[in-house]
């Protein structure tokens, strides 16, 4: 009776049915026991819910790049969607696909009320691997590469909680119906309209409480209809959104039905609590009394017995805060932080100096992962959320310039971009400034650029080499373009691009970005940046544009190619050079050009194991954004057409020539103000800037 009982709890009703290979039919009212195709993040819990993603449970080995993750849950039997062709017809596929009709359960648990990164999608695709997809904002279902693909057969209704510009999102709590892309064919605001009134209710998908959906495909009239209410409310007769898709085009013979998510550095848990699918008539109601019902969020309630000991609790709890209140006054000491009045609005993006510090071990040496001019950077995991990041330490002294400087790195914190790090905040601490930044687990580019051979760390090949630069370029793209400001990075550097879990290159560092409204006209500042990657007129002005970051690209590109930096003190007696002498990497490519042989200067490393065409187009390119006069220079949106071969790159003029940066700097010495200059290890490379120029005194 007690094992009877105990499967009454969680009811899973499957049920399967075929006629001629056309009609399917199933209901899972809890999914103890289905047997679904899980991989990724997905399970089942031991109450019977399909939890698709949770990140804190997430095995070090399952972990995608920067702690994001996707899971896939699909019904473990292919849908034949195909109609059956007519006798005599010759059997297989007939004209396009059957309807077909589902209806779920879901809800989404963030950690934050309201905040939460990516969300999730009910996907109708020909295979269940995705193992190319990417977490975040492809959802698990696409990439950079394919999405927008007619091939990807994979057709899927999406409810997104975050606004990505590069998919023409409407906000960031929409439903929106995706044919082969996450650029949605149809989007509305989630939410329902009333069946008394007819008024339009909002639904934030990010509420924590459970919501159902019903989805819908009349293939005589070729219309998806997707509608959405509360848990328990009857579905609404006006749908949400009704879009006119004909998928006889995109749905496959034979495909899996089921649901794909994506989570990122803010944990979220995407359930789904029931689900029923049915392939020629309406989705099975599903029975809310048999569902399993979500974990308690929150804190539990309080007991009558609780509400007569708490007072007797709190008393003896000041008690004994009055007994040990000389250490707790150590201890605030030790945390203590610098806040000011106008940063409440930053809230959010403001770490706890505590959780900082205990992140990284105390700022521990061991946890040190680089240091230069403008700080050190230290490896920790956030108490709590066990996210990994990266903490930079800067000194500031002055509080002038402080707030405009936190207003920028809090906007720079709201950029989204697969090439970007992901500046996550900051911490104001007496004398310190702290950003806090993703963690990138194979470290700087420059790393493996440029080492002596005294490790086994393997040579980057070309592949991935030409992957590094083409993420790089589509960051810059999004900064100067896209997003819904100008982002000049003016530090464009191999040290400053980092290296993902995938060895994607992601463009890190905006602690001297500056960003203006498009049409505006930046302003004239102190030079900052790093000699060999400093465009000579911003040399002369001041001024940073966003041709002076193609500038450093250009330079950023010949050093990936070439795997040398854009400066270099020669070695004595090596191949005839003196004592002091320069080696300058655009003049030593910009003479292998002259000499038709410009496919020479790459790597000495990589032999011949790259593609000639590729090298030489990489190459002319460099010199091309290196040109002295900026309006030669291309913007990075014809960089990235270069790069994919959507347009052809212009032939280099025969008049040609490079500057000398170091002379410029000298001439114009005054704009550099007091400078600050960091010598890395093994490399002659300076780096310079003036206090001003990252918000830590006068002058912004």
């Amino acid at each position: 009776m007690a094992a009877k009982r105990f499967l009454l709890m969680v009811v899973v009703v499957v049920v399967v049915v075929v006629e001629g290979g056309a009609a399917v039919e199933f209901a899972y009212e809890g999914f103890r026991g289905a047997g679904l195709l899980l991989d990724g993040m997905a399970t089942v819990t031991p109450a019977g819910l399909l939890l698709l993603t949770n990140d804190t449970n997430m095995a070090s080995s399952q972990k995608n790049y920067t702690g994001m993750s996707k899971g896939h849950a699909f019904h473990p039997d292919r849908v034949r969607f195909g109609r059956p062709a007519a006798a005599g017809a010759g059997g297989g596929f007939a004209a396009g696909v059957s309807s077909f009709s589902t209806t779920f359960v879901f809800a989404i648990v963030s950690e934050f009320l309201d905040l939460s990164t990516s969300g999730f999608a009910f996907l109708v695709a020909p295979s269940t691997d995705l193992s190319t997809a990417m977490p975040q904002q492809y959802l698990g279902m696409f990439n950079g590469t394919d999405n927008g693909d007619s091939r990807n057969h994979v057709f899927a209704v999406e409810f997104d909680t975050v606004r990505n510009p590069e998919f023409a999102d409407i906000n960031n709590n929409h439903v929106g119906v995706d044919v082969n892309s996450l650029n949605s064919s149809a989007a509305e605001p989630a939410g329902y309209y009333d069946d008394g009134d007819g008024a339009f209710r909002n639904l934030s998908l990010i509420s924590r409480e459970p919501m159902q959906v019903w989805v819908d495909y009349d293939a005589a009239a070729a219309v998806v209809t997707v509608a959405m209410a509360p848990a328990r409310r009857p579905r609404p007769k006006r749908p949400l959104l009704s879009a006119k898709v004909n998928l006889s085009t995109v749905i496959t013979d034979t495909a899996y039905v089921g649901f794909s998510s994506a989570s990122s550095i803010v944990l979220v848990k995407h359930y789904v609590i029931g689900w029923s699918f049915s392939l020629g008539g309406d989705a099975p109601a599903l029975d809310y009394a048999k569902l399993p019902k979500l974990p308690r969020i929150g804190p539990k309630p309080r007991s009558k017995a609780l509400t007569i000991a708490l007072p007797i609790a709190t008393t003896a709890a000041v008690l004994a805060a009055v007994a040990v209140g000389f250490l707790l006054l150590r201890r605030r000491r030790r945390y203590a932080e610098l806040r000011e009045d106008w940063e409440v609005e930053f809230g959010p993006h403001r770490f706890a100096y505590k959780d900082l510090y205990d992140a990284t071990g105390g700022f521990k040496d061991k946890r040190l992962l680089g240091a230069g001019g403008f700080g050190r950077v230290y490896s920790g995991v956030l108490p709590g959320s066990r996210t990994q990041v990266a903490v930079k330490k800067v000194s500031h002294e002055s509080r002038q310039g402080m707030k405009e400087f936190v207003a920028e790195v809090v906007s720079i914190g709201r950029l989204r971009h697969r090439n970007l790090v992901q500046l996550l905040g900051y911490c104001r601490r007496k004398g310190e400034l702290l950003l806090v930044y993703d963690y990138m687990p194979n470290g700087s580019l420059d790393k493996h650029l440029h080492y002596h051979g005294d490790d086994d760390r393997p040579v980057l090949d070309w592949a991935q080499r030409l992957q590094i630069i083409r993420g790089v370029a589509a960051g810059l793209l999004y900064m100067h373009e896209v997003w819904e400001k100008v982002v000049i990075h003016r530090d464009i550097k191999a040290s400053n691009v980092l290296l993902d879990g995938d060895m994607n290159g992601r463009l890190g560092d905006f602690g001297l970005a500056r960003l203006y409204d498009h049409g505006d006209d930046p302003h004239t500042t102190h030079v900052v940046g790093t000699m060999g990657y400093l465009a000579p007129e911003l040399v002369r002005t001041g001024k940073a544009t966003t041709l002076s970051d193609v500038f450093a690209f250009g330079a950023f590109v010949l050093e990936v190619a070439c795997g040398r930096r854009p400066i270099e003190e020669e070695e004595e007696g090596v191949d005839g050079a003196a004592a002091g002498d320069r080696f300058v990497l655009v003049d030593w490519v910009l003479g292998h050009w002259r000499e038709g042989s410009i496919a020479g200067a790459v790597d000495a490393r990589l032999g011949s194991d790259y593609d000639a065409a590729e090298a030489e187009l990489v190459l002319r390119l460099g010199l091309a954004c290196l040109h002295p006069s900026p309006a030669a220079r291309p913007s990075m949106r014809q960089v990235t057409q270069y790069l994919d071969g959507s347009a052809p790159l212009p032939e280099l003029p025969t008049t040609y020539v490079t500057i000398n940066t170091f002379d410029d700097v000298e001439k114009h010495r005054p704009l550099f103000d007091s400078w600050f200059v960091w010598r890395p290890t093994s490399t002659t490379t300076t780096s310079v800037a003036t206090m001003s120029d990252i918000g830590l005194s006068g002058g912004r």
